[in-house]
């Protein structure tokens, strides 16, 4: 248990000063100034303040959560990832010296092959490969008796730099995707000439509808092209690629080489995808494109590439010490930030099942008692359709990383979705409003569920657009960005509550009555189940403190109605305590699945939690919940956290960012759990938990160390609500050179200390 201590702001001149005199008095206990060691000037923002904001080297803090490798391959399972944010690869050296590497496009949506009989396959589509490439050196540097191999991912410049041979037959190759344009770049560099041989290594050709184009003039071009009998919404889409560089000639319709053995090279790839163009037009765009990008000075792309990283890595950062523990916790939490990036900024979310890192494996099991089988890396499970409950792992944790720009391709989806699923919504069941399916391709769509309809695992699930809203509003908090509130939120927010307005009866007291609805997946036709209840309530309260420029007074003026005809959550005992319950009775209806819908009021709705009433119910709820398993798409990390219970919080986060996959080699790549490794749900809920233990954040309040160990120290960098950034480090369980940006945020700070 934790006690809040509230810094308030009075108004007058006089309480400005007793303000003053209380901040100084309740935060220097807190703060301890430390400026021994430092080098940078100290600057006075107002009471409590201690330095400055500084901008770090952040370069040698991140060296030391490097990945680096010394064997190489020998497959695509001992790849590590890089990528642009929309362009992705898997990058891996085989034994002979090779290098190769898979190329992944958050839009290459293909269609499933003839004949597919699984049914979430062919719903989703499936967001292929673009191929693959392997890169030879001649002569082979790695053939001499104890030459040496190295390979680093370098995280501050987002490289992939190789080493191999040793002295005058070394050869480096460097690896990365450009930040700004849509090119990978492959740099060669040996301090004897070599040749250098590209290979486009595609599985899919003559298979699998993929084409090269023949007898093309020193570059390899192909693409995928969905065939006309596929859905309409995948119909029309083309993505491939071309490559390319200077001196590189043509040796077949696959294969370059150098004209000449030199002693730098470089090849640049420049993947493409369109839809609703012909192959020609397609050609004709990407031969643009490359012709564009192939004009830019290097240097002073790989300049603004290595800016937009810095630029990134300074946005936020965690860094814990104090055992082996909080190291690979630290580790954990970089690296999941840095994949994150690597594929976040496309034109579509990041998939929970593999992200764009899925590999192939000639021996692969679905679980221990299945039989072995080759799959390529077109195949993941749970196919291509997005499952919100499973997406939003990855999202939640960019609110206080900062990574604002990789949440918008998840609220553009939805917001594309919008308009056809309320269309749908008019046409099933005659009243406005709109919902969003728990599980859909990326083009939405729903299924009709009156109440005759058989229950199922995700038929009468609702709350997607209650918590995606609840993301979104954040999203306004942390940014103040009106246009999306009006454009984005506002539209999806509305049509979400108007759904469940219109939707549903009420009971005899007139209150809003939610029977038949899923209590998610958990509790099938519950009867008024918590997890909604909860939505509606934080929801439709946040809306209604929207500025007014945002929502008329008619407009808020219904949203209070329907917010008093909410019904209360669900509340009953157990082992003589109260807690909450996940539906209504008297039903009593069964389990599928493993989760704890009664604790959605602590996540993601937040009505529970430190400094808020009945904190003690909510705790008693989380103590004698039914499942307890750690690792993929469990919250009890970020519940854990927000309670203030910091044992439960440290133990499940911990795990979480330590929980490798043991059949893939990089440290992130997340075991499969209920999933498909890599398994983004799992990292994603471990960033969250991880910040939510180190600040949390209640309207303007910015809570301090609400569940951090004593025995880590850590230095951070968070974002939080109104544009603010919260820096510092965490010593003996206080805090130190803490930064409040912009000061004036300063007296919305709680200090949150522990009973003795």
């Amino acid at each position: 248990m934790r006690s809040i201590t509230v810094i308030n702001k009075p108004t007058s001149q006089l309480n400005n000063c007793r303000r003053a005199l209380r901040i100084l008095s309740a935060v220097l206990p807190l703060l301890i100034i430390s400026i021994k060691g430092h080098t940078q000037a100290i600057k006075s923002y107002g009471p409590g303040s201690v330095s400055a904001e500084t901008k770090p080297a952040i370069g040698p803090l991140l060296d030391a959560y490097n990945v680096s490798w010394d064997t190489p391959g020998p497959s695509s399972s001992q790849s590590m990832p890089t990528g642009n944010g929309d362009i992705g690869l898997n990058v891996w050296v085989e034994p002979n010296g090779d290098l190769c590497f898979l190329i992944a496009k958050t839009d290459a949506w293909g269609a499933a092959a003839p004949g597919e009989k699984n049914s979430w396959i062919k719903a989703g589509g499936i967001l292929m490969k673009l191929g693959k490439v392997r890169v030879s050196v001649n002569p082979n540097p790695l053939l001499d008796p104890g030459a040496k191999f190295k390979q680093v991912l370098r995280l501050h410049d987002n490289e992939i730099v190789v080493n191999e041979g040793t002295g005058e037959k070394a050869v480096q190759l460097r690896v990365w995707v450009d930040a700004n344009h849509p090119v990978i770049r492959v740099e060669s560099k040996s301090a004897k000439p070599v040749i250098v041989k590209v290979t486009l290594d595609n599985w899919r050709l003559g298979a699998g509808g993929d084409t090269v184009l023949s007898k093309q003039a020193n570059q390899v071009t192909w693409y995928h092209q969905n065939t006309d009998d596929a859905d309409p919404h995948l119909r029309g889409i083309i993505f491939g690629g071309l490559i390319k560089g200077n001196g590189l000639v043509r040796k077949d319709d696959t294969t370059l080489q150098s004209g000449r053995a030199a002693k730098a090279q470089l090849i640049a790839i420049y993947p493409l995808t369109t839809k609703g163009l012909s192959d020609r037009k397609w050609l004709s765009q990407l031969s643009t494109q490359a012709g564009q990008i192939g004009q830019l000075p290097l240097e002073q792309a790989r300049q603004a590439h290595r800016q937009w990283w810095d630029q990134f890595w300074h946005r936020s950062w965690i860094f814990i010490k104090g055992d082996g523990l909080a190291d690979s916790t630290t580790r954990g939490y970089v690296l999941q930030r840095f994949v994150t990036a690597c594929a976040g900024r496309g034109a579509y979310p990041i998939k929970f099942n593999g992200s764009i890192f899925v590999v192939d494996n000639p021996r692969y099991q679905q679980n221990a008692k299945s039989q072995g089988r080759s799959i390529d890396a077109d195949f993941r499970e749970w196919g291509g359709q997005y499952w919100m409950q499973n997406t939003r792992a990855m999202y939640w944790p960019r609110l206080m990383a900062g990574d604002f720009d990789e949440m918008l391709p998840l609220f553009n989806m939805y917001k594309q979705i919008l308009p056809d699923n309320a269309k749908q919504v008019k046409e099933f069941y005659h009243h406005d409003g709109a919902y969003f399916a728990e599980t859909s391709p990326f083009w939405g769509g729903l299924l009709y569920m009156g109440p005759e309809v058989k229950e199922n695992w995700t038929g009468h699930y609702f709350t997607p657009i209650l918590e995606l809203s609840m993301m979104m509003l954040d999203y306004y908090e942390y940014t103040g960005d009106q246009k999306f509130a009006k454009e984005t939120l506002l539209p999806i927010a509305s049509a979400g509550v108007q759904f469940f307005d219109q939707h549903f009866g009420r009971d005899a007291q007139g209150k809003l009555l939610l029977d038949p609805d899923n209590s998610i997946e958990m509790f099938w036709k519950a009867h008024n189940p918590a997890p909604d209840i909860a939505g509606l309530h934080a929801v439709i309260s946040r809306l209604i403190a929207l500025p007014d420029n945002l929502a008329d007074a008619k407009t808020k003026a219904d949203w209070r109605r329907f917010y008093n005809e909410l019904p209360a959550l669900p509340v009953g005992e157990k082992d003589g305590k109260p807690v909450l319950l996940p539906y209504t009775g008297p039903q009593t209806a069964h389990g599928h699945n493993l989760e704890n819908p009664e604790l959605y009021a602590v996540y993601p709705f937040r009505l529970y939690g430190l400094g808020k009433p009945d904190l003690q119910l909510a705790i008693n709820t989380f103590n004698v919940r039914k499942f307890k398993d750690k690792g993929c798409w469990v919250q009890d990390p970020i519940q854990a956290a927000m309670l203030g219970l910091t044992d439960d919080a440290q133990t499940y986060v911990t795990f979480a960012l330590t929980r490798k996959e043991p059949t893939l080699k990089f440290p992130a790549f997340w075991a499969t759990g209920h999933d498909y490794a890599p398994d983004e749900d799992n990292g994603g809920n471990g960033e969250n938990g991880l910040q939510q233990m180190l600040l949390q954040t209640d309207g303007k309040k910015i809570i301090l160390l609400p569940a951090w160990p004593k025995g880590w120290s850590a230095d951070f960098k968070l974002n939080a609500p109104y544009n603010t950034t919260v820096q510092g480090r965490v010593e003996n369980g206080k805090i130190t050179n803490l930064v409040i940006t912009p000061a004036s945020r300063m007296a919305d700070v709680v200090d949150v200390t522990k009973v003795n």
